[in-house]
């Protein structure tokens, strides 16, 4: 009878139930206020400031500036390179993970802990480990200090975790037996990866393609020793960034990682319409 009793009890007085609802909109407006001033004392205003200086001089002086043979060649260099970055991670880095997760062998563990490496080394060690590795009298007989194929393994280093990390946790929680019925109903393994395993892991591989293009957009550390800083050549956009601003051009500087950010602005946002299309 009590239980019935609690079951008829009559609902709660319309006004109690307006101040829990305020109380809960006030208490959802509070975290959102946090979170916005969070979000601009360390993101919002620092990239607004830059943006800001950037146009100290002028659009005509941001112009030149991001138009001069050096500068220009830096940002092509650094674009391409992420770019191709990006889509080696995207097809290598599902790779590991479907390795990492679907299979069983010695030492999975250790390669597993392995892949997360370049987030803890700092990236100028990264920079030393790979000059070292692969520059003059490189012991493994590749020398591609001072090259463009050396900035590439700079940043192809510091960005492999991110698709890997973002589709492992997919793969694990991908339900197996969508798969097995595919399987009974003669698809194809091509077939069941194409139609049942790849649209399920798309959000995930252009996240993390999305966060490698950003990294690699930006790294300075790794790629400053390897590279070189050879204009024209091997100098990368941050690596020139650094060089305006010891010779106190910051408005030059300003400008450079300006069109930095509208790009890697532009590829994030394409990444996420693709993202909800898939």
């Amino acid at each position: 009878m009590a239980d019935a009793s609690a079951t008829l009890r009559p609902p709660a007085p319309l006004g109690r139930r307006r101040s829990g609802l305020a109380a809960l909109n006030d208490g959802t407006m509070f975290g959102v206020g946090i979170a916005t001033l969070w979000l601009s004392l360390l993101v919002f205003i620092p990239l607004g400031a830059v943006v800001w200086r950037s146009q100290d001089d002028g659009f005509g002086a941001f112009w030149d500036a991001v138009t001069t043979p050096e500068a220009a060649a830096a940002i092509r260099l650094t674009v391409v390179s992420a770019l191709f970055v990006a889509l080696v991670n995207a097809v290598l880095g599902t790779l590991i993970a479907w390795i990492l997760v679907r299979d069983d062998f010695h030492g999975k563990r250790f390669i597993d802990a392995l892949i997360d490496l370049p987030f803890a080394l700092p990236t100028i060690v990264a920079g030393l480990v790979l000059l070292t590795l692969y520059g003059v009298n490189s012991p493994v007989g590749l020398e591609l200090a001072y090259t463009r194929a050396g900035v590439v393994v700079a940043l192809l280093f510091v960005t492999l975790p991110f698709v890997v990390r973002t589709v492992q946790p997919v793969l694990i929680e991908l339900d197996v037996e969508m798969e097995q019925a595919a399987a009974s109903l003669g698809a194809s393994k091509f077939t069941t990866f194409r139609r049942i395993v790849l649209p399920n892991l798309m959000p995930a591989i252009s996240a993390g393609t999305a966060l490698s293009f950003a990294r690699a957009i930006s790294e300075f550390g790794s790629t400053v020793l390897i590279s070189g800083n050879l204009p024209f050549k091997t100098q990368v956009a941050s690596v020139h960034i650094f060089g305006q601003i010891e010779t106190d051009n910051i408005v030059g500087a300003a400008a450079v990682a300006t069109v930095l950010l509208i790009i890697a602005l532009v590829v994030l946002l394409g990444l996420d319409l693709l993202q909800r299309w898939a």
